[in-house]
């Protein structure tokens, strides 16, 4: 049901600091800062060859970023994000095997302008996962 990898998210409290350390030491190629006001969240894509790490940082107080860095103050792994096929057939399948789906359990558009939708981490070990609709 799941196919490749699409990207890992870090949350990270310092955006420039973290974009600078993917571009200046490890040598990677880094978008521009993308605010993303419908998700609460700045992001900056760093390009790999086979995936992406997107990096997070807190657009706004009521950003659920913002409560996982008060938890995490160093940042780290938010979530994994899993690419399907038909994210709607995903859902019925996950669900009718017991996961939970957060949210209302519809698609919303991610920050890739594609359907997404995240699996509550209780259910996948600890993990906080996104399926994004390829």
């Amino acid at each position: 049901m799941i196919g490749k990898l699409n990207h890992v998210a870090i949350a990270v409290p310092d955006l420039a600091a973290a974009a600078r350390t993917y571009r200046e030491v490890l040598g990677a190629q880094v978008s521009q800062p993308l605010p993303q006001p419908a998700h609460g969240v700045t992001v900056v894509f760093v390009q790999l060859d086979n995936t992406k790490i997107e990096l997070l940082h807190p657009l706004g107080d009521a950003s659920p970023i913002r409560a996982f860095l008060d938890k995490n103050p160093s940042g780290g792994m938010h979530h994994v994000c899993y690419e399907v096929a038909d994210i709607l057939a995903a859902r019925d399948r996950l669900k009718a095997a017991g996961a939970r789906v957060l949210g209302d359990g519809e698609p919303k558009i991610g920050a890739h302008d594609k359907p997404v939708l995240f699996l509550h981490p209780k259910d996948f070990d600890g993990t906080l996962v996104e399926l994004e609709q390829q």
